[in-house]
């Protein structure tokens, strides 16, 4: 790993499971072996676009399961075997994976940022397994946000989050919260209001956990496409692709 004296952020990816607190990945028809081949596009496929900032580590965590292992080890032996120049560098030096207790996700949460802090980080931005779309420059500018504020939010239409980031060390205790919630994301900011800690908001984005969002995200893959993007969102483009071909009648 590089040193942390030379790099102080760090995105941190938390494998989300198929039902979480207060959210599942429920994608209607996609079920089975296609939404776990689906999940697995949209790992890689973040995995990538965070390997595309270059002022940080990347860090990928999950649960300390022999399927989640096994998984882990399937995206990376892919990474390794197709990223080359820059991308297959910061892959080798700028990325790793950790372990952790089979918790709920605000539990895990919480362990991310101590563990990332703990590392020496000064900026931390926590993004889950469901966002394919979150593009490179999105996470640049939520990290930009970390440098001047206490924590930076990326809400939810529903009211929840997509990214969470903090800096300088861990200043909420996301476990206190209900995550089950429908008021969560006021929750969480009203708590960091209420110390007095700065907080910056990112632009709504969402996370593909209902049948809905597929279509924003096939809109979204096609824009970036159209602006000449052919790299975002790839993995996840082609497993779409082949479910679709499949599932035609």
């Amino acid at each position: 790993m590089a040193d942390k004296k030379k790099i102080d952020s760090v995105i941190a990816i938390c494998i989300q499971e198929p039902s979480e607190e207060g959210s599942s990945m429920d994608l209607g028809v996609i079920k089975g072996d296609d939404l776990k081949f689906l999940h697995q596009a949209f790992i890689t496929d973040t995995i990538v676009n965070a390997l595309d900032v270059p002022d940080a580590e990347t860090r990928l965590y999950h649960i300390d399961l022999a399927d989640r292992k096994r998984l882990i080890k399937i995206v990376t032996d892919y990474l390794a075997g197709k990223l080359n120049g820059k991308r297959g560098e910061a892959l080798k030096d700028r990325f790793e994976t950790i372990e952790l207790a089979n918790k709920p996700w605000s539990e895990r949460m919480d362990l991310v940022f101590r563990d990332c802090f703990q590392q020496g980080y000064k900026h931390v931005l926590l993004l889950g397994s469901r966002t394919p779309t979150i593009t490179a420059k999105m996470m640049k500018t939520a990290l930009k946000m970390l440098n001047e504020s206490d924590a930076v939010f990326g809400p939810t239409p529903e009211g929840r989050y997509y990214s969470l980031g903090m800096s300088g060390a861990m200043q909420i205790s996301l476990s206190d919260f209900d995550w089950k919630a429908p008021t969560i994301y006021h929750d969480v900011a009203d708590a960091f209001a209420a110390k007095q800690l700065s907080w910056s908001e990112l632009e709504i984005w969402y996370a593909v956990e209902n049948a809905e969002y597929l279509e924003t995200m096939a809109r979204d893959i096609n824009q970036f496409r159209f602006e000449g993007d052919e790299d975002t969102a790839r993995e996840t483009e082609l497993v779409m692709e082949r479910i679709l071909t499949r599932l035609e009648p």
